[in-house]
């Protein structure tokens, strides 16, 4: 069985820096799981310690059933592959791959049985006598994944391997490794900072932030509905807009004001613990697919006066950058629609898409 479960699992290095905070998490047999954040998060850290290549300060790791914390890294039934594919430069792809088993002192017919199985599932058969110096970078990468295709492991993991591949290849890969995983049908944990990669890769994905779990969910569920402000803006591309202000009453009607001094009525959105937050300071969020430039049948809405600073066009669509009284809003319109760099237009926000989130503590208010 290739579950992996974490219990208060701490990473605490000499001097005191403490690296990964005590998480729990259960990866399921046969699951795609992607550990996803910006650099420094500790999701690097985590698969080490999976792998077995860190120490664990505190907490209990388990593959499958069996507790493996002072389990040797060859002993764990795992298979990883490195940002850098970590190849011989002396050894063709055929003895790169073949190097693991040999070690283990596997049979050398079932070696080559092996090593030209995952060769033709990965189709890098006219690589096996090329030594790495003479591959492409993607060409080195499934070679790196064939080496650890042979070792028939529980749980394969993947630490940013596509980070030095071109954007095109880095593409053509994700294909390749979800196709891969499902020929394969096992366990996979996959490391990236890439939210896009996150995204199009994982059944299930946990976002970290200095050494915590902000969220586990599936991509659309993460997309769609954030647990706090840290997901809203990490998840999805460009990122949420945000805008910080107060909630107040007037007249018996929920407002929120900006901190630019812009006054909006939120008395029509069914958000019952809104109310608990008047007079607080709260960050209202809103996707840049949730703006339009007319209000067209938009009900409840802000309409902001904003310039036109930068226009990116995206093929098919436009991403047009505002500035709201020094705040940057991004919205993505169809690239048919007209914009003037420079130019002021009034733009309408679709607050029944809106998300709010408490200031203090980051927490999204539902």
């Amino acid at each position: 069985m290739g579950e992996v479960r974490l219990t208060n699992i701490r990473k605490v290095y000499k001097g005191g820096a403490e690296a990964v905070k005590g998480i729990s998490c259960e990866i399921k047999d046969k699951e795609f799981m992607v550990l996803v954040g910006p650099s420094g998060c500790g999701k690097s850290t985590v698969l080490r310690m999976i792998a077995g290549l860190e120490e664990i300060t505190d907490g209990e790791l388990f593959i499958g059933d069996k507790k493996v914390n002072e389990i040797a890294a060859s002993d764990r039934g795992i298979a990883m592959v490195f940002q850098n594919y970590a190849l011989y430069p002396h050894m063709n792809a055929y003895e790169n791959m073949a190097f693991g088993l040999k070690i283990k002192k596997v049979p050398k017919e079932e070696i080559k049985k092996r090593v030209l199985a995952a060769a033709k599932t990965l189709n890098i058969e006219s690589l096996l006598e090329k030594k790495p110096g003479k591959m492409s970078g993607g060409q080195r990468q499934r070679i790196a994944i064939g080496r650890a295709i042979v070792r028939r492991p529980e749980v394969f993991l993947f630490d940013e391997p596509l980070s030095n591949l071109d954007a095109k290849l880095r593409s053509k890969m994700r294909v390749e490794l979800a196709k891969l995983h499902e020929e394969l049908n096992v366990t996979m944990v996959y490391v990236t900072h890439d939210q896009v990669e996150a995204m199009t890769l994982g059944q299930r994905i946990i976002v970290m932030k200095d050494g915590n779990i902000m969220q586990i969910d599936t991509p659309i569920e993460l997309f769609n509905n954030p647990h706090n402000e840290f997901v809203a803006g990490f998840i999805g591309t460009p990122q949420m807009n945000f805008m910080d202000g107060i909630l107040e009453i007037k007249n018996e009607n929920l407002e929120f004001k900006s901190e630019a001094g812009t006054t909006f009525d939120l008395s029509k959105l069914k958000l019952k613990h809104l109310k608990d937050y008047v007079h607080k300071s709260i960050s209202l969020g809103i996707r840049s697919e949730d703006i339009r430039w007319e209000q067209g049948q938009l009900n409840n809405f802000m309409k902001l006066n904003a310039k036109i600073v930068a226009i990116e066009i995206l093929g098919n669509e436009k991403l047009i950058y505002f500035d709201y009284h020094h705040l940057e809003i991004v919205a993505k319109f169809r690239s048919e629609v007209e914009m003037v760099l420079k130019s002021n237009i009034d733009i309408y926000l679709d607050l029944d898409s809106a998300y709010f989130f408490d200031k203090e503590t980051g927490i999204r208010i539902y």
